[in-house]
């Protein structure tokens, strides 16, 4: 007899939630809830102050879903929106480097959104790319890997610091249906990140295996531009799917792609394709179309690495003023033509099962 979502709400109504007195199913915190040929997952968004009273109760609510006719699995993803208690210790230690690649818990795919050299839009695409996927009906999760400069809670709105009910797990954000971690929610906006490579190294592996990303489809991971600590360890300690490269079409950028390509093919880590980003400029004004940055590189590129160039994302000021507000124009904007390219990638990815 296969489960029905009335079951489980049932099983969520006879809860009680510590805070409110209510039951669990009146109280809100319950989100996302899917019933799915046996497999039963949902969010429970909690105050980052009140998670460890959450997290007693978790396997309490498991275990009656578990128990009902028809169950296969079950999934509960705590996230939290603000907290004040302080977040979890990200230094480096000895037992936090695994021998080898492993698989993060959960996550079936984990895709890098990579870049030679900085200011070419590679977070600006990261986030656009992961809500694009989100809004396909993907479980998609977002890492902001870009230690130095991580700009990922600023562009998918996301405020507070991540709570640590045990001191060990950390409860990722999540915001326009992805599930987020960000080194810039650990420090203020005015913080400088001044680290060496073995505690950079060390806070990646925390973030990928201590996070409770719960189940996902797919882990998007923004990384720092260039060729670094940060990208090998990616690449030499999590089971890497693949790798996107973004890059203007100016020919300084290219230089640098070419370089960023080589460190991935090094590694063994397969190229899924190549993002020429700031590829055309329409006039507002008059609506003359330019290209500032050239035009056709990264095509070129594609073409001579044997690999798919997967759009051409113009220059356009809807783009910038979506990120800058929180809000990525994936889901400010969704039936924009800016909108629909980032669409159409997250289309071509999942198709060609990547996604």
């Amino acid at each position: 007899m296969a489960v029905t979502r009335d079951a489980v709400t049932a099983i969520l109504q006879s809860i009680d939630d510590p805070l409110s007195g209510t039951s669990l199913a009146e109280a809100g915190i319950i989100k996302a809830l899917t019933v799915d040929d046996g497999k039963i997952r949902f969010v429970m968004e909690v105050s980052g102050t009140h998670a460890e009273a959450y997290a007693k109760i978790k396997d309490d609510i498991e275990a009656r879903i578990n128990a009902l006719d028809g169950v296969k699995a079950v999934s509960i993803v705590m996230t939290a929106h603000s907290t004040k208690s302080a977040p979890p210790d990200l230094k480096p230690s000895r037992s936090a480097a695994p021998a080898g690649p492993e698989k993060v818990p959960g996550v079936d795919r984990i895709i890098a959104v990579a870049s030679g050299k900085g200011g070419v839009g590679k977070s600006t695409v990261a986030s656009n790319l992961a809500c694009a996927l989100a809004a396909e009906g993907r479980r998609v999760g977002l890492l902001d890997a870009d230690v130095y400069g991580p700009s990922q809670p600023r562009m998918l709105g996301v405020s507070g610091r991540p709570a640590s009910p045990d001191g060990k797990t950390i409860l990722p954000m999540r915001n326009f249906g992805v599930t987020m971690m960000s080194l810039g929610l650990m420090t203020n906006d005015d913080q400088a990140v001044v680290w060496r490579g073995p505690m950079l190294m060390g806070a990646l592996q925390q973030m990928l295996g201590q996070v409770q990303w719960g189940a996902l489809d797919v882990l998007i991971v923004d990384l720092p531009p260039g060729t670094g600590d940060v990208q090998m360890t990616l690449a030499q300690k999590a089971q890497l799917d693949g790798a996107i490269i973004v890059s203007t079409p100016q020919d300084i950028a290219l230089l640098d792609a070419r370089k960023g390509i080589d460190m991935f093919n090094q590694l063994g880590t397969p190229i899924i394709g190549m993002i020429e980003n700031m590829s055309t400029h329409i006039c507002s004004a008059c609506g003359h179309e330019e290209h500032l940055f050239g035009h056709g590189g990264v095509a070129a590129e594609a073409a001579k690495l044997d690999v798919p160039l997967l759009a051409e994302i113009p220059l356009h000021l809807d783009i910038r003023l979506a990120s800058d507000g929180g809000a990525p124009i994936v889901v400010s904007k969704p039936d924009s033509p800016q909108a629909q390219a980032f669409r159409s990638i997250a289309k071509g990815l999942i198709a060609k099962g990547h996604a």
